[in-house]
């Protein structure tokens, strides 16, 4: 499997993009708008963040989707036996926020949301008539409005060698919502599945960022863009000293849009929570 990597400024990039997403569910850029030392600022001040106690402070409530979950709460994956080695914070633009470190994270989160426009723009476009002619909306329009994009900012610590046999930084899952960007995170480890059951190391050449489609995108689209399985291994040698961070913004449309006939992005994705966490979601 080849993620394409794609130098935004060419001209045949967004046909070369969607042809990559179409066939991987994943593509990688280069020269786009998304500045690299605005990542990096958000990856050095989001490791600090994680590294001092201030981050207590925003545990959620109940119920909550906001604020800080520590390593012993991480997630799951469907179909693995064993957490994630991972502590994460969700940023929201509403939700809660630390002083110091949410400039960052609100530079990300524009330029992350500006560019996935752009690029459902570029998806809509090179996708096939008999396909596009069934959205209800525009798909760059899809996800105008949402309180539900965010921002995940990931920090996975260095490892022990007590790590329980089997675990990883990110057991294999797709994403749920309609497309993410990915900033190139500080450390590598991302792999993609492919059709054979095979792993692929995913490009992460610092600067770039990559894109792949959701499982709400793989809905719209009747699977012609593929939710594709992917995972984040765990590193050996002196590398396992090191903590990675990743910035992931996943991109969902506003609860009221129709991703298909009879059912909401709100239906889709309260499905889907309940089905993975046993949780029923509320509606905005």
């Amino acid at each position: 499997m080849d993620v394409a990597v794609v130098d935004y400024q060419s001209p045949d990039a967004p046909k070369r993009f969607t042809e990559s997403l179409r066939n991987t569910g994943f593509a990688v850029l280069t020269n786009h708008p998304i500045q690299y030392d605005m990542v990096q600022r958000l990856q050095n001040e989001w490791l600090n963040f994680f590294r001092t106690g201030n981050k207590w402070d925003y545990l959620p409530g109940e119920g909550g989707q906001d604020g800080y979950r520590p390593l012993e709460e991480a997630e799951q994956a469907v179909g693995a036996s064993l957490p994630d080695i991972k502590e994460y914070f969700h940023w929201y633009p509403w939700g809660r926020q630390p002083a110091a470190e949410s400039a960052s994270a609100a530079a990300m989160y524009q330029a992350g949301w500006s560019l996935a426009s752009e690029l459902l723009t570029w998806v809509e476009a090179n996708t096939p008539t008999s396909i596009s002619q069934s959205f209800s909306m525009p798909l760059s329009e899809m996800i105008v409005g949402t309180k539900r994009t965010l921002l995940r900012v990931l920090h996975y610590p260095p490892l022990k060698g007590n790590e329980p046999v089997g675990s990883v930084r990110a057991a294999a899952h797709e994403d749920i919502n309609m497309i993410t960007v990915l900033p190139a995170a500080n450390e590598p480890g991302l792999q993609v599945r492919d059709l054979d059951g095979k792993w692929h190391d995913v490009p992460c050449d610092p600067g770039s960022v990559a894109i792949n489609a959701g499982d709400m995108l793989n809905y719209v689209t009747g699977g012609y863009y593929p939710s594709t399985t992917h995972q984040v291994i765990n590193p050996v040698g002196e590398a396992a000293t090191r903590s990675r961070v990743s910035t992931p913004l996943f991109l969902h449309p506003a609860d009221d849009v129709l991703i298909a006939e009879n059912k909401t992005a709100f239906d889709f994705l309260r499905d889907r929570i309940k089905e993975i966490a046993g949780v029923e979601l509320t509606k905005d």
